[in-house]
């Protein structure tokens, strides 16, 4: 066995233990981050309202995400399996090698796409928004070949928190985006007045480069050691390489879901892209804040029991993260849809983000409110199918969805605009977590699927019944005056009585979910060990 060098290397946390230690350290720390990123949007929304030129640097964004979505997330999300493997058979060495060889590969790839794209960059801003004009098209361009060189940046970013989490590490990728996001607040505050939207741009390879940098200390505490190696046929490199396709698939429908939504925003009015963009960040924000976080630390443990000897254990961790995720998530979309409009006008409303910039936005999100479902329980179920070793069953899923929300822009997002490219995203998502759940269970039996209907039907019914009398309550309100204190007063008033309503409904039937939830902080045991 490979002798360590750092007390601790190469050994997991037990899995009880350390995921709800691993669960609790990514929930607070990228509470934060998240806290810090609704102000830098907020800030961002009122230095540069909802106009061209936010919208052109929304569609840089996507170029760059192009380069970056060839590679660099599905490798970072590859790497964890063997990786976490090699941890905890106390192999440090091995874990290494895959690390080094797959960040090599990783550069490599991307210099490769960013030059690509660079070469090109006129050509790719007009097919990612045709309907710009020639002023926006041209300043899309100039921001393009900015934020391009913030890829490579990202690409390390991801793997080393990714290797690091294999480790049982989660400090650096929970706290990373709060450096990040002060870095744009400070670019947007500070360099926006004075040097305009290339300000963000910079400020955007700037923060990526700093969140690099806050990987360090977790990659040197696990005992990674850095360094460039290319060993294309080791077996757990080759097991990355495997893994990476349908990752790449699977990451690259939400961008390109995104390309084609502000491919058909560009042609309609200006600030179409920027209310698509901040409508889908309010709604993904529980999803980035709970579900995502508490997945990356699953995940090691997915992994872990994805052998066939131990498919029970997989099922039953997979049951109970489906069913806190619905109990979380379905009187939070419920609040989304029924009081959009306070919470926009309450984070963004603002500065020149004026009052059409808010009801373009309220449109966005109410539409994206399911989204919110279909990204965490896809992410749940195709880390699970991962786990077993199917590829196939994501990538099939990933592309179905993908051509759902392309044929949904072309007629929904042409006829009816934002609401349109909003609903056929979320139609895309929430076909593609049912059909995940499906294929998981019909192949794999790694989902229990008679009683995970049962709390659909329990869970959901609470929810809707909290949000009727929400809105109820809402218009008792009046038409209220927009201001920051009526946003809050109605957010309060319907977050509170749909919470209360689906608490109590769930509690006065008995409902197995909250016994559940209870214990499922600590996942304390294997299932089916005892104590």
């Amino acid at each position: 066995m490979t002798s360590d060098r750092h007390r601790g290397r190469g050994r997991l946390p037990a899995p009880g233990r350390g995921i709800a230690r691993a669960a609790t350290l990514l929930v607070s720390l990228t509470a934060v981050s998240q806290v810090l990123g609704f102000v830098r949007d907020a800030v961002i929304a009122a230095v540069f309202g909802a106009g061209a030129a936010l919208d052109a640097y929304l569609v840089s964004q996507g170029v760059m995400n192009l380069v970056l979505a060839l590679m660099a997330g599905a490798l970072a999300r590859a790497v964890v399996p063997p990786v976490s493997r090699a941890a905890a058979a106390g192999e440090s060495g091995r874990a290494d090698r895959t690390v080094q060889s797959v960040l090599t590969l990783a550069v490599l790839v991307l210099l490769v796409g960013a030059g690509l794209v660079l070469a090109g960059t006129e050509q790719v801003v007009a097919v990612l928004a045709p309907g710009f004009d020639e002023a926006t098209a041209e300043l899309a361009v100039e921001l393009t070949r900015i934020v391009l060189v913030a890829a490579l940046f990202i690409a390390g970013t991801d793997i080393l928190a990714a290797a690091a989490q294999a480790h049982g590490r989660f400090f650096g990728s929970g706290v990373q985006g709060v450096p990040f996001n002060l870095v744009m607040i400070a670019a947007a505050v500070w360099a926006g007045p004075r040097f305009g939207i290339e300000a963000l741009a910079v400020g955007f390879v700037a923060g990526s480069a700093v969140r690099l940098l806050t990987q360090l200390p977790a990659v040197r505490a696990a005992g990674i050691r850095l360094r460039p190696r290319l060993a294309l046929r080791d077996p757990d490199v080759r097991e990355v390489l495997r893994l990476t396709p349908p990752l790449l698939v699977g990451s690259a429908v939400l961008n390109v879901n995104t390309l084609v939504d502000r491919a058909v925003g560009s042609s309609q009015v200006e600030g179409v892209i920027t209310a698509l963009n901040l409508g889908f960040r309010v709604v993904s924000l529980v999803e980035s804040l709970l579900v995502a976080t508490v997945v990356a630390a699953l995940y090691p443990a997915f992994s872990a029991a994805g052998t066939p000897d131990r498919r029970a254990e997989l099922r039953s961790l997979v049951d109970r993260a489906l069913r806190a995720v619905l109990l979380v998530l379905l009187p939070v979309t419920v609040v989304l849809v029924v009081a959009a409009r306070p919470l926009v006008q309450l984070v963004f409303g603002r500065g020149d983000f004026d009052a059409a910039a808010v009801a373009a936005t309220t449109t966005a999100a109410t539409w994206y409110a399911a989204a919110t479902l279909g990204l965490a329980l896809r992410s749940i179920t195709s880390r699970a199918c991962l786990a077993v070793g199917d590829r196939r069953t994501p990538t099939v899923v990933a592309l179905l969805a993908m051509a759902v929300n392309v044929v949904g822009d072309l007629t929904l997002g042409v006829a009816y605009g934002i609401a349109g490219i909003a609903l056929s995203t979320s139609l895309s998502l929430v076909l593609a977590a049912g059909l995940s759940i499906a294929l998981l269970a019909r192949r794999h039996d790694g989902v229990s699927l008679g009683p995970l209907a049962r709390s659909v039907a329990r869970l959901g019914g609470a929810a809707l019944l909290g949000g009727l009398l929400a809105a109820g309550a809402l218009a008792g309100l009046g038409p209220g005056d927009d201001g920051a204190p009526d946003a809050l007063l109605r957010l309060a008033v319907a977050g509170s009585v749909v919470a209360g309503v689906h608490l109590a409904v769930l509690v006065a039937i008995r409902a197995p979910e909250l016994a559940e939830l209870r214990s499922l902080p600590g996942l304390r045991r294997r299932p089916g060990h005892r104590a």
